[in-house]
């Protein structure tokens, strides 16, 4: 008998973009297969593709009648609200849509808008005020709250899963972006690592290193980032 499987994700055998949404299955204990043929996906017109997009993730909800929706933000908020990792009150359900949207423009701040340029040592230098500065969102959300986490990790919220994946997947990879978060942003640094200090997120991480290996974004923009950041 097939082992029923709860959604389908598309995405790239990398640590990216996609990885926020595996983490969000992954704590959730949600069923779920890594969907293949992007690129065919990808060739098909808009009327032909399960929902129209231009790049992955995309996900299909097995449980909804087969709902396709693209885009990690929204995926990631309708996670949320299918797994019951989103706060019922309006201004943190808000601040938790801030929080997934800034994490998607950062990585692509990092990855040069998907590759779209190569990074050089110039180009490094002068990115890394805007770098620091994006650091300084998550400290001054952490500073601002009351516990010092932005919930405690015995109940995370979607907010709380993203933003643990997004720094401790480029720490992992990047010692330098480590130190320099250790430097610009310590209370980020031990928010995340807490989290990722949970035994869910432990295998989670050990898993990933398994699959993926040290990659991060992949391709030529990835190789580029590894040149600047020593």
């Amino acid at each position: 008998m097939t082992e029923k499987v709860d959604y389908t994700l598309y995405y790239w055998p990398v640590p990216f973009r996609g990885h926020f949404l595996r983490a969000i299955l992954t704590y959730a204990g949600a069923s779920w297969t890594e969907g293949e043929d992007i690129p065919a996906f990808m060739q098909k017109t808009s009327a032909e593709q399960p929902i129209p997009f231009m790049g992955p993730p995309f996900l299909i909800d097995h449980e909804a009648g087969d709902f396709a929706l693209s885009q990690m933000p929204a995926i990631a908020l309708y996670l949320g609200e299918q797994l019951g990792l989103i706060p019922d009150d309006a201004t943190s359900r808000a601040t938790t849509v801030k929080i997934v949207a800034d994490a998607n423009d950062l990585i692509d701040e990092l990855t040069l808008q998907g590759g779209r340029e190569m990074w050089t040592a110039e180009k490094w230098q002068a990115f890394l005020p805007r770098f620091k500065k994006w650091m300084s969102f998550w400290e001054a959300e952490l500073a601002a709250s009351k516990t010092g986490l932005l919930l405690d990790t015995e109940d995370l919220t979607v907010a709380d899963i993203v933003s643990a994946t997004l720094w401790m997947t480029m720490a992992e990879r990047f010692e330098d972006i480590y130190q320099l978060l250790k430097e610009e942003a310590p209370l980020t640094l031990a928010y995340a690592h807490e989290i990722w200090q949970l035994p869910v997120f432990q295998k989670f991480s050990t898993d990933t290193i398994s699959k993926y290996g040290n990659s991060y974004c992949g391709g030529q923009i990835e190789e580029s980032l590894r040149k600047v950041i020593k």
